[in-house]
């Protein structure tokens, strides 16, 4: 024990040291001259125009969120189509007993080897698996379609009409008070 935690120790202080003397040689070693051009902003090469707070557009933020839970939620597909794809192969009348103990095996995470005769799945009892995935899988679906038509029933997928919609608010309160200074 005592000689696990002496490598270990060893292992920190030597990760800390090879991350650490970089760093520090390199704050010895460079120059310091600060100059208005080196202590202004850098961004992808253009010169910093006005101030640096903006308005950020939240479109940007609604987007990405919406992505990101539909990326999500596709990603579900892909260990369902696995184990779908397991059990309609064990559904096959045609299988012989040393395949339909290996996918039984792996189906129910144990050895092939060590798959007793009465865990082996059925071809009758994948069928019966293959239809409940398959309806699950089709609730889920339906799921992410209903989540789908609302976002975009409510708007947030149409760019140009939300700009649209802001240009003609901006318009509306630019002629408002045009009229009323008149």
């Amino acid at each position: 024990m005592t000689d696990l935690i002496g490598h270990m120790l060893i292992f920190g202080g030597l990760a800390t040291a090879f991350l650490m003397g970089p760093l520090l040689m390199g704050r010895l070693l460079r120059p310091k001259l600060p100059t208005p051009e080196k202590d202004a902003i850098y961004e992808c090469g253009e010169p910093a125009i006005g101030s640096s707070y903006i308005q950020f557009d939240l479109r940007f933020y609604v987007i990405a969120l919406l992505f990101i839970v539909f990326d999500v939620e596709v990603a579900f597909f892909f260990p369902w189509a696995s184990v779908y794809g397991s059990v309609m192969h064990l559904a096959d009348t045609r299988l012989d007993d040393a395949a339909r103990e290996t996918l039984s095996g792996r189906l129910l995470s144990q050895d092939s080897g060590l798959v007793s005769q009465s865990a082996v799945i059925s071809p009758e009892t994948a069928l019966q698996m293959g239809w409940i995935g398959l309806a699950d899988i089709l609730v889920f679906f339906c799921v992410l379609l209903v989540g789908f038509a609302y976002v975009w029933k409510r708007g947030d997928l149409d760019w140009i009409r939300a700009l649209a919609s802001t240009s003609r608010q901006a318009a509306d309160q630019t002629v408002g008070r045009a009229g009323s200074a008149a």
